[in-house]
């Protein structure tokens, strides 16, 4: 076991969902494809130009504030970040320093510090042959920071907050929080010490995956111990994540606060919270609908679904609607609640994977899904033929009941018709039969399968067995 402990602290960035950018007019598009379009004098930087603050990216954080018990300001201002950077068009960045919008708050029990506003950079590419390339589209758009407290110990659970905050990004509708696009991006500040004082402080700058968090902050906390080891010092420095290597790699020594000469912006007035009706702590609550953690307990108290079945249903938003419609179709029925989440979680997350779809992709519509689970309810279907309807529902789309009938799926349960295939299986089978009557269950099992089988799997199981019963 190792003499030293770790302690993490995060600092992670998202891009908002809004409109415009942070102080312009200029388009929001994080997907767009084409260099330089969505920017104005504004957001490039052009002298005499003059800031506008976004509301929508206000409201935005203080709901994020809000939904993590955080202390909301009453009033705030923007200051100026001074650093020289080729995707920085200003030579400084508006950001919050002293004033955040937010202070305190706890999520997955991680304390957090304090959730600020400020604007994007834009983005560098680097072509071969030495050439740079720098597309402004990104530059100003609002970006959320939120820093938490020195508290995480470990690379999983610091992936483990990453994940949390990205889910509760897009549960309140403020940013799609897409790591693989940079909509999200951590910096992960990690110390390792063998006594109560805190070690010395190194910075893993923008790692941008889940995977990534994880990996990078385990790697860092053995390095230093190596370094330690060998009786050397750990330098305090900005260290980037080699993903192919698997290892951190020195970027340059690390700023300090003082080194970019923060002031308040001249060109923004103080923004006063308290006098806009509309970010009033009672307004914002009432804007924010059943959070992540709240809908975990419900699936589970009121449902009784497994945990790992319920993350899967709280991370995804289009599996998670699935769900909350069968709830409503079924809402007396905790069995019928219990097989739609196994359908979902087990099925049809099988089905996506093995076509390699996202759940964005899936063409059935709810009503068909819960279509598909009354029938199982009914016995229409059996639970083989519901999987094989599943997968043409999900990749087609379509009504439930038609594509069973075109696949031959529809189970028979008249009595009369089904009584005659019974009849046959019994004079077929006497040797079964009598073996059945002498006490051995399995053997009406073996009979029920043989009908099945000649009716090609278009009986209702059920029936079939209260049939031989009944003629037995």
């Amino acid at each position: 076991m190792s003499i030293y402990t770790p302690t993490i602290g995060l600092e992670i960035h998202a891009e908002l969902k809004t409109k415009t950018k942070m102080f312009c007019n200029s388009k929001n598009d994080p997907d767009e494809k084409s260099p330089n379009v969505n920017i104005c004098p504004v957001c490039m930087g052009h002298p005499g130009t003059l800031p506008t603050i976004n509301k929508e990216a206000v409201r935005h954080v203080l709901k994020v504030g809000t939904a993590l018990g955080g202390e909301l300001a009453t009033n705030t201002y923007f200051d100026r970040k001074n650093y020289f950077y080729p995707d920085l068009p200003k030579g400084y960045q508006v950001s919050q320093y002293k004033n955040p919008l937010v202070s305190g708050g706890t999520l997955k029990d991680v304390l957090v510090t304090r959730i600020h506003l400020e604007e994007d950079t834009a983005r560098s590419s680097h072509e071969t042959g030495n050439t740079s390339l720098v597309d402004f589209n990104r530059a100003g758009i609002p970006l959320m920071e939120l820093v938490t407290e020195p508290v995480i110990k470990s690379g999983k659970q610091a992936s483990d907050f990453a994940r949390e905050l990205r889910l509760l990004l897009r549960s309140l509708e403020a940013g799609e929080a897409n790591m693989e696009k940079g909509e999200m991006r951590v910096e992960a500040n990690v110390s390792i010490s063998d006594s109560d004082s805190l070690g010395t402080k190194v910075e893993i700058k923008n790692l941008n995956s889940l995977k990534a968090v994880e990996q990078a902050v385990a790697f860092e906390i053995g390095r230093q111990e190596d370094v330690l080891k060998r009786g050397e010092q750990v330098l305090q420095e900005t260290r980037g994540w080699d993903e192919n290597k698997q290892i951190t790699f020195p970027q340059r020594i690390k700023e300090e606060s003082q080194d970019y000469r923060y002031f308040p912006e001249p060109d923004l007035p103080r923004l006063d919270i308290s006098d806009i009706p509309e970010f009033s702590l009672e307004r914002l609550k009432s804007e924010i609908s059943e959070l992540p953690w709240e809908k975990r307990s419900r699936y589970a108290d009121v449902y009784g679904i497994k945990d790992e079945d319920i993350e899967a249903l709280v991370q995804d938003k289009k599996l998670g609607t699935l769900f909350e419609e069968a709830t409503e179709k079924f809402a007396d029925d905790k069995n019928m609640i219990q097989t739609a989440a196994n359908y979902i979680t087990s099925d049809l997350v099988g089905i996506l994977k093995r076509g390699k779809k996202a759940s964005q992709e899936i063409s059935m519509t709810s009503e068909s899904f819960c279509e598909l689970m009354l029938m199982i309810k009914e016995g229409t279907v059996s639970s083989r033929g519901a999987k094989d309807v599943l997968s043409v529902l999900a990749i087609e789309g379509g009504d439930a009941k038609s594509v069973g009938e075109g696949l031959g799926l529809i189970q028979k349960s008249n009595e009369d018709e089904l009584k005659l295939v019974v009849s046959n299986i019994i004079s077929s089978h006497k040797d079964v039969v009598e073996d059945y009557k002498a006490g051995k269950e399995s053997a009406l099992q073996y009979l029920v399968g043989q009908a099945m089988k000649e009716t090609k799997g278009s009986a209702n199981p059920q029936i079939l067995q209260k049939l031989f019963k009944e003629l037995l």
